[in-house]
């Protein structure tokens, strides 16, 4: 078992980041080798004179990042790729609590650090990441057994462009049973998570893309060479304000000429949509990004007959309907009219973004250009993954996975809202009833982007709303807490509130 030399300074603070940030160095520079154990957390605490669950979250945020591997029963090693020798490349880093050139807290060092080195921290301050830690890792090996135990060495040749078959099949299930979807497999397209998605369709309803039925020979590649598509088209986007800020340069480079349209209580103002001249429009109907806005029935209602009088498209970006807390489940649009609704979603929520697997669900024309798209740009979605999924899906371990995080990010966010309102009751909570993220109205005279500073500093995952929006709106952050970690809550909160009044 490894002996561990590990040096705390109590008096910064921070200190799970701390031997965090110790460990990893470790191993970084080879003390730690690939498949030494490490000592039990209680013996470590002993050893450090701290409380386990100190060293408990040091070892989880290590464990969600890769550097060690915890099975029960077995203990805690070095996981095998993450040990390697670094080359002597100046001074050692500078010990916790001496102050550098611009000094920051042990949890801000910590960030930078995890930047630097391409390993975003656990922590991160994009406001809908999901909890990574609690990836269920057994279930998906189970399922990845599975597949390569009976998969016919066929099945792992070019896939179908639209995808794997039998996920298809499955998430055309799933999404009517539990999104009362409209979905056929036919109408499905497997895409490398939403982004793909999104950019794929605009680029189809901007007329970018071929169109279902083109021929596809050499005869055809010919033909395009000696006379060049004219060029690429455009359409004219509505997109949500506030709407989330990453997705406007995709969008643009897609073709979509953007409009924004105010969000009020209900949602999207569709009167104000109709006055655009939008011929499609972005949504988050679920759970609006940021405000946490449900689209009211009438406005659904309003919005579908808008679609059908003018023609329009709706994208509907479905990225985190699955977790709701203190309302019924609300169906999606596309149920309502599949022929006017383009379902977008993925696992990027509900799995992990790293998985790069996400889905459209378009009507026939759509979908056939997509899958033209695929062929002409990459060749389709990678098979093994697929596969692995429908599996995971069909054993009913992806159901049983949402139930416990439902209950798991219920009880975060019950953390974190108790924690706002007694450490900060100047700050307003909005849209709490669903989704990983809450809206965190600020006082008129606050700084919201000195406020998302500080709070990311804290380990708090927020962003500042100003970014997001077109028309000018009060201060305020939006806030995840699906790395918050129930026990944390209330310290964390409370360091926030005790900077913000230094």
């Amino acid at each position: 078992m490894a002996d561990l030399h590990i040096v705390v300074d109590r008096a910064a603070g921070g200190v799970a980041a701390q031997i965090a940030r110790e460990l990893r160095e470790a191993v970084r520079r080879g003390r730690l080798a690939a498949g030494a154990r490490l000592p039990a957390s209680r013996e470590l605490a002993r050893d450090l004179g701290l409380s386990r669950g100190v060293v408990v979250e040091a070892y989880e945020q290590l464990v969600a990042e890769g550097f060690l591997i915890s099975r029960i029963g077995a203990g805690t090693t070095v996981a095998p790729a993450a040990s390697r020798p670094a080359p002597f490349d100046g001074p050692s880093p500078t010990p916790p609590g001496r102050p550098r050139a611009k000094a920051r807290t042990p949890r801000a060092q910590e960030s930078v650090r995890g930047e630097e080195s391409g390993r975003g921290p656990y922590r991160e301050r994009r406001s809908t990441a999901p909890d990574l830690g609690a990836f269920p890792r057994q279930r998906w090996l189970a399922s990845m057994r599975r597949t390569l135990a009976t998969l016919p060495a066929e099945a792992l040749n070019y896939g179908d462009l639209g995808g794997v078959p039998a996920l298809r099949e499955e998430l055309a299930a799933y999404l009517g049973r539990v999104r009362a979807a409209d979905v056929s497999p036919d109408n499905l397209v497997i895409v490398g998570g939403v982004a793909q998605g999104v950019s794929l369709t605009v680029q189809a309803l901007a007329g970018r893309l071929p169109r279902a039925g083109s021929p596809h020979d050499l005869g055809w590649f010919v033909r395009r060479a000696a006379n060049p598509v004219p060029p690429p088209g455009r359409i004219r986007l509505a997109v949500e304000d506030p709407a989330g800020a990453r997705q406007l340069p995709l969008l643009h480079a897609a073709g979509a000429d953007l409009v924004a349209v105010p969000v009020d209580g209900e949602g999207v103002d569709v009167g104000a949509l109709a006055a655009t001249g939008a011929r499609a429009v972005l949504l988050t109907p679920a759970h609006q990004y940021p405000t946490g806005v449900v689209l009211s029935p009438r406005r659904r209602a309003e919005l579908i007959e808008w679609a059908v009088a003018t023609g329009a498209a709706i994208l509907e970006d479905d990225y985190d309907a699955e977790f709701r807390f203190d309302r019924d489940p609300v169906g999606c649009l596309q149920g309502l009219a599949a022929d006017r609704v383009i379902l977008i979603g993925s696992v990027s929520k509900s799995l992990a973004p790293g998985l790069r697997l996400g889905w459209v669900a378009a009507p026939p024309e759509i979908a056939g250009s997509l899958r033209l798209a695929r062929g002409e740009l990459d060749l389709g979605s990678p098979v093994l993954e697929q596969y692995v999924l429908a599996d995971f899906i069909t054993t009913g371990d992806y159901d049983r996975h949402l139930r416990r995080m439902r209950r798991e990010y219920r009880a975060r966010r019950d953390a974190f809202t108790l924690a706002l309102g007694e450490h900060l009751p100047e700050i307003t909570v909005w849209g709490v009833s669903a989704g990983l993220h809450l809206l965190a109205e600020l006082p008129r005279d606050w700084d919201e982007v000195a406020v998302a500073e500080t709070a990311q500093e804290y380990g708090l995952a927020a962003e500042p709303v100003g970014p997001m929006r077109y028309a000018p709106g009060p201060p305020a952050l939006v806030m995840g807490f699906a790395r918050l970690p129930v026990h944390r809550a209330d310290a964390m909160v409370g360091a926030l509130a005790d900077a913000l009044r230094r």
